[in-house]
């Protein structure tokens, strides 16, 4: 199984950035997606998570109408939308996959596969 995650970068304050997360090797469709990310010495957040079949999605307070989380199965790909980041969103974006057939998670700990992390840098 690979995850993997592309489309980090640089922006301005207010600026956008459009995550995409890729995998290989499971059935995508059958998986429960978050996003997490973790800025230098801070620990692990949650920040999104989208679930399987019908795709119901889940913020963390921190994001919520700003960020906005999609799947698009068939190219086995989940994306985060980021909208009027913040120089307090600077971090390195990780996507991950739970089992199959279990709902949402915002405990990192109950993610089984993740990817390398893309850095995402807001600058003031």
């Amino acid at each position: 199984v690979r995850v993997m995650e592309s489309g980090g970068g640089s922006v301005h304050d207010g600026g956008s950035l459009n995550l995409s997360c890729t995998t290989t090797g499971l059935t995508f469709g059958a998986y429960a997606m978050g996003w997490f990310r973790q800025g230098t010495g801070k620990e692990r957040e949650w920040i999104a998570c989208i679930m399987w079949g019908v795709g119901k999605t889940g913020y963390a307070e921190s994001v919520k109408g700003r960020f906005t989380v999609s799947r698009d199965d068939a190219a086995n790909t989940m994306y985060l939308q980021m909208n009027n980041l913040k120089p307090e969103d600077s971090a390195m974006y990780f996507c991950a996959a739970r089992e199959p057939y279990v709902s949402c998670s915002d405990s990192w700990s109950d993610y089984k596969y993740w990817g390398q992390g893309t850095q995402v840098t807001v600058a003031s």
